[in-house]
């Protein structure tokens, strides 16, 4: 039995980043809030710069660079993928309406019987 092991190696540079990282967002939004009186324009503009220096900080660090990187394997498994044509995905959506429409009456069908069974002749409450 092939056992795996998960490290995690973090260096404190690169847990200053992430520190770094939140920060900024949290001095992006707080100077957004503060800057009020300044009028709307300078407060997006400020927030707007402050976000983006946060996500660029927070991709330097090893956890933004695995994120990347899972997010290019991610859309090499979506390349591979062979999407139905057309005509077959038509099919496979008739299909899908069909058995739902069959258990939805099925199942209708179920419960009046049961109701039936239990109200009308078990306990004689009828309607």
């Amino acid at each position: 039995m092939a056992t795996t092991q998960v490290e995690t190696v973090s260096t404190g540079a690169d847990k200053a980043k992430l520190a770094a990282s939140a920060a900024l967002v949290v001095g992006a939004l707080a100077a957004f809030y503060m800057l009020g009186k300044q009028g709307p324009l300078v407060q997006w503009a400020v927030l707007i710069v402050g976000l983006a220096a946060a996500v660029g900080v927070f991709f330097a660090s090893e956890s933004g660079r695995q994120l990347i990187a899972f997010g290019r394997d991610a859309w090499r498994e979506v390349r591979k993928v062979v999407w139905p044509a057309r005509k077959e995905a038509i099919q496979i959506t008739a299909y899908v309406f069909g058995f739902v429409l069959i258990m939805a009456l099925f199942l209708w069908l179920t419960d009046k019987t049961l109701e039936w069974v239990f109200y009308d002749l078990l306990l004689g409450w009828k309607k």
